[in-house]
């Protein structure tokens, strides 16, 4: 695809009823890559971790702080680390005020903060591509923003790009990613940043996030961000990928929800339930981990809507730049507000790591796109879909909770594995035009128990993940 094209597909849900074919978006830009002076690396920063050993993996480097150990290596600015069985980061005397001004209400409001910066983190992979993701409390009165600076190749720096502005609910402010952050060689695509030119060489050598927590001002209440780290990846263009073999044969009972029952429904969010694959996907595997939404959590919905927790689903991973309910990080940290349970955005580097995390009792969400003919018996195209990944069958084929399906009963779905395995870990693909267009080259959510059986915490270690 053109180099200036960014890799990030929309996650526009598929459009799909029985029968028919989803109707979806592609986002892509073509500015033109602005030329950058080469300069030498600044001094050694004594706050940087040492670059992670490559282990097996060069395509994709996980990082994530979540231990008393991780928060006490960051520059605290008025914060404090909370310790128990999540430890985690809290407001301890705010080092701040500032107004925010929310672009979608309109409203102005003063704001304690304190921040949290974490280590310059250099990952086994000069990288193309980073997504942040967080695990957070945020009760009334509360809220936080992601930032994430990276330092390129060539020893110069981004600037702090907002990753979002998020709270679990939206009575305080709407949770936002930020459209239009760039500085001509980087840009900030809804929940990824990225490279504006892959071909000319310039990665993203390091980076750090930056985390602030906001509260009402005078309140004692405080955020609780118990997770927060970042997926670099430079996964290679590619339009097909080599053959896995079949080495697991399992299937997870996982709930099933169809997105498409649900179409109508509380249009406000992105256009009701034909665009909710996201939200639909994520849902599943909440209850799959035994948490759901309360009777009193769900007493906004029509009582005469079924599975009322898709709704709540919606609304609560709803980014109102974005306009619709699949921002990858926003969907990780809705299910991370339930009890006890971790969620993080990543890319995994084969069907044979997503068929260890199956082995191990942990399905996956993951993001793709195609066009009708090219998944049999999907009886759809999309430019942008989630689906749950529950099981291989003996053959090993692909056993998907697919959301894009006229009932529940139906939403249960195989697919032929190296149909779904080249889909999904692709980077180019052909749209119906024949124009060269993005995949999204292994992204997936993966939710799993803060205390997980050891064979869990095996697998979550090995993929980078604990």
């Amino acid at each position: 695809m053109p180099d200036a094209t960014s890799r990030r597909t929309v996650l526009a849900a598929a459009l799909a009823t029985a029968g028919a074919t989803a109707a979806t978006v592609v986002a892509s830009a073509n500015p033109a890559t602005a030329a950058a002076k080469a300069s030498a690396p600044p001094p050694a920063d004594p706050a940087a971790e040492p670059p992670t050993a490559v282990t097996g993996r060069p395509q994709v480097d996980n990082r994530f702080w979540a231990s008393c150990a991780d928060w006490s290596h960051g520059t605290a600015d008025g914060v404090r680390a909370v310790a128990g069985s999540r430890p985690g980061l809290a407001i301890d005397a705010p080092s701040g005020r500032a107004d925010y001004t929310d672009p979608h209400t309109g409203r102005t409001a003063s704001w304690e903060y304190a921040t949290w910066t974490s280590p310059r983190h250099t990952p086994a992979v000069p990288a193309t591509e980073v997504i942040a993701s967080w695990n957070a409390d945020t009760p009334a009165g509360t809220w936080i923003t992601v930032e994430l600076s990276c330092r390129y190749s060539d020893g110069t720096d981004t600037p702090w790009y907002v990753m979002g502005r998020w709270a679990a609910g939206d009575g305080d402010i709407r949770r936002t990613s930020v459209d239009g952050q760039s500085d001509g060689r980087s840009s900030v695509w809804t929940d990824t940043l990225a490279v504006r030119d892959a071909a000319s060489g310039l990665r993203l050598a390091s980076y750090r996030l930056r985390l602030t927590l906001h509260r009402a001002p005078g309140s004692r209440r405080t955020p609780t961000v118990w997770r927060l780290g970042a997926m670099a990846s430079d996964v290679p263009d590619r339009f097909t990928v080599p053959a896995s073999e079949p080495r697991v044969a399992r299937e997870l009972i996982v709930p099933r929800y169809s997105q498409n029952t649900h179409i109508g429904r509380y249009p406000e969010y992105d256009n009701g339930g034909e665009a909710w694959c996201s939200p639909t996907s994520s849902q599943m595997i909440v209850e799959y981990w035994g948490r759901r939404p309360t009777a009193a959590e769900l007493a906004w919905v029509k009582p005469e809507y079924a599975d009322p927790q898709v709704c709540h689903a919606a609304r609560f991973t709803y980014d109102s730049q974005y306009e619709g309910c699949g921002n990858w990080p926003f969907n990780a940290a809705y299910a991370a507000t339930y009890d006890d349970l971790n969620a993080v955005v990543t890319r995994l580097h084969s069907l044979t790591d997503l068929e260890t995390l199956i082995e191990a009792g942990i399905p996956a969400i993951t993001s793709q796109s195609f066009l009708e003919g090219e998944l049999t018996g999907a009886g759809y195209g999309t430019a942008g879909h989630l689906m749950t990944v529950i099981g291989f069958t003996a053959e090993g084929d692909v056993v998907a909770n697919d959301p894009a399906s006229p009932t529940n009963q139906a939403v249960r779905r195989v697919y032929r594995r190296r149909e779904w395995e080249n889909i999904w870990l692709r980077t180019k693909r052909y749209d119906a035009n024949g124009k060269v267009r993005s995949g999204t080259g292994g992204v997936c959510y993966i939710f799993w128990p803060v205390k997980p059986a050891p064979s869990q915490h095996r697998v979550l270690r090995s993929l980078g993940l604990l």
